[in-house]
């Protein structure tokens, strides 16, 4: 009897055909209207990764434009199918319902070669109908908000057959062509184009750089999409009960991203027993790609996993619209813009402390191989300050040269025959982009 009753309980649970070619057709009006006016700078490297029959993940923080450049993806190709799982009407989706699925998407499609799927991960068991359909020659493209995409089951049906991609909100250069402020050859020559290209970054700094937010400019927007990661990439998914201590985690961090913490220290200010909690809760809130945390840089790996860490988030738009900051500092929003620039050039990047800080040092391999120092403003009461933990990072690691990273300054100069570099941010944003 109880097999009966689970059994009739499992076909009442699964979504019908004639609701799922709804969904589908549905679904497919919808990507079509998407315009990808604005092409991601990524756009180009993931195209060339449709020569071989790897799968391809797209993964980053919710609203951040990866349906959007799906569309500038299918732009680009012929005989796709297309399906976002994170559509309400899919919360009776089981993995048994896959195939009556492909059905229809051949069906609707006219029997499709790639297969692009929103948020599959929201559907249990999903890696298994993926593997199939690799094994059968179709390419796939998946999109998820959250790294938990790659789950040790995924990541054990596929491994070496997946090639993964952060996206992230706009970069300056994306920004630039949403507000159509053009880069013309030897830009940084023309007066006119670098206050343009200033006053756009100092935009940029406090709008951020989330697609849908730049259009509205609606600060509740931000709040939603804050919500939506909050309560149901970590609340949710990792069923937290203490919904207040994370709540008040994150005002924390956010309000002293580029500190050092640890998270004994952050345990004592949540009047938590144990600082495991700090750490779980920290390590969800970078799977949900809201935050990153920066490592000091040892040799030790030991001695570098107990150092203090930094927190950066992932758009500046939250620190400003959120309210974490009353009096936002633009001088640790400015290290946040670099931090995050870093990342999306996929560096690996720590922070260098002895006797004197550098920001961020860039490992490449088992060496270090580049050091650069934020500062605002560079002036007479913090230039020694700031170049001397520049010059200790070049030193410690045998560097010839460095940058200083500013809101607006550029200058050359050498020091204890160390070649340092000051330059604006919009400017190494612009022309260092293929470069570390």
């Amino acid at each position: 009897m109880k097999t009966f009753i689970n059994k009739c309980s499992l076909i009442m649970s699964m979504i019908n055909n004639q609701d799922l070619r709804r969904i589908v057709l549905k679904q497919k009006e919808e990507i079509e209207k998407l315009d990808g006016a604005i092409k991601r700078d990524i756009l180009d490297e993931i195209l060339n990764w449709f020569k071989d029959n790897r799968v391809i993940i797209l993964t980053g923080i919710r609203r951040c434009g990866k349906s959007t450049l799906l569309r500038q993806i299918m732009n680009q190709k012929k005989n796709y199918c297309y399906v976002n799982f994170e559509d309400e009407r899919f919360l009776d989706f089981k993995a048994q319902d896959f195939e009556k699925l492909n059905e229809i998407l051949i069906e609707i499609y006219n029997n499709p070669k790639i297969y692009f799927f929103d948020e599959v991960q929201n559907i249990d068991k999903f890696e298994t109908f993926v593997r199939r359909l690799q094994d059968e020659g179709k390419k796939v493209v998946i999109t998820g908000s959250n790294a938990s995409l790659l789950s040790k089951e995924f990541g054990t049906r596929l491994t070496g057959r997946y090639k993964l991609f952060e996206i992230y909100p706009f970069s300056f250069s994306e920004y630039l062509l949403f507000k159509n402020v053009e880069i013309e050859k030897n830009w940084s020559y023309k007066t006119q184009k670098r206050v343009e290209i200033k006053k756009a970054f100092n935009e940029y700094l406090e709008e951020g750089g989330f697609p849908e937010y730049l259009k509205t400019k609606d600060k509740e927007y931000i709040k939603n999409v804050f919500d939506n990661i909050l309560y149901k990439d970590v609340i949710a998914r990792y069923a937290i009960k203490k919904q207040k201590v994370i709540k008040e985690l994150i005002s924390i961090l956010a309000t002293n991203i580029s500190s050092t913490f640890t998270y004994n220290s952050i345990k004592t200010a949540l009047n938590l027993g144990n600082s495991i909690t700090v750490k779980e809760y920290i390590y969800y809130l970078a799977n949900s790609y809201f935050l990153f945390e920066l490592p000091k840089f040892d040799f030790s790996l030991r001695k570098s996993l107990n150092a203090p860490k930094k927190a950066y988030l992932i758009d500046t738009a939250f620190n400003q619209i959120t309210g974490f900051n009353f009096s936002p500092n633009v001088g640790k929003n400015l290290e946040n813009v670099v931090f995050i620039e870093l990342k999306r050039r996929r560096k690996e990047v720590y922070y260098f402390s002895e006797k004197n800080e550098c920001d961020f040092v860039i490992k490449d391999g088992s060496h270090i191989i580049l050091a650069i120092q934020v500062c605002y403003d560079l002036n007479k009461d913090n230039r020694d300050r700031e170049v001397k933990g520049l010059l200790a990072a070049l030193n410690n690691f045998k560097l010839k040269d460095g940058f200083i990273i500013t809101s607006d300054q550029e200058e050359n100069f050498e020091q204890e025959g160390k070649k340092i570099k000051v330059m604006p941010v919009w400017k190494w944003l612009l022309e260092y982009k293929s470069q570390p």
